[in-house]
């Protein structure tokens, strides 16, 4: 019996969110999706964990910084073509910043902007609509975005 193996990558997506509902994105600066709006997010590193890659990522991409403790996870998304590049399993975290948070793109973002959640851009990069949507379905009326009663 021949046994197939496939090579997996492992990243972690942020969507970082204010309490009145606003969506950070970034404009993706290079392929795949160069010029796509997308979460911002990236590949764990060795020897790091998913929820420390999240904030790493988040500060390196925005300039927004969070303590990875106060990452709530959201899920992971591992269907098969989720990424043109290969086999990418991300696990995606909800941070919840003050409404006068300032952002200033880096490393691989053209562009950081606040969305309003009712906003959006109609296509996102990979399946991060799947995943804000997922995150915009905890903040319903009876809760904030990070999923406390209100």
């Amino acid at each position: 019996m021949t046994e197939a193996f496939e090579s997996i990558r492992y990243t972690a997506d942020v969507v970082a969110m204010t309490p009145d509902g606003r969506v950070l994105l970034i404009e993706r600066g290079w392929a795949p999706f160069e010029g796509a709006w997308a979460l911002p997010g990236g590949h764990v590193d060795p020897g790091e964990t998913s929820r420390a890659a999240a904030a790493r990522e988040l500060e390196e991409e925005t300039g927004v910084r969070v303590d990875s403790a106060d990452l709530l996870q959201l899920g992971v998304w591992d269907a098969p073509g989720r990424d043109p590049r290969g086999r990418y399993v991300t696990v995606a975290y909800l941070a919840v910043v003050p409404e006068d948070t300032a952002i200033t793109a880096g490393d691989d973002a053209r562009a950081a902007r606040w969305w309003r959640h009712d906003d959006l851009p109609q296509q996102l990069a990979f399946d991060h609509a799947a995943i804000l949507a997922t995150a915009l379905k905890g903040a319903s009326a009876d809760t904030d975005p990070a999923g406390t009663a209100i």
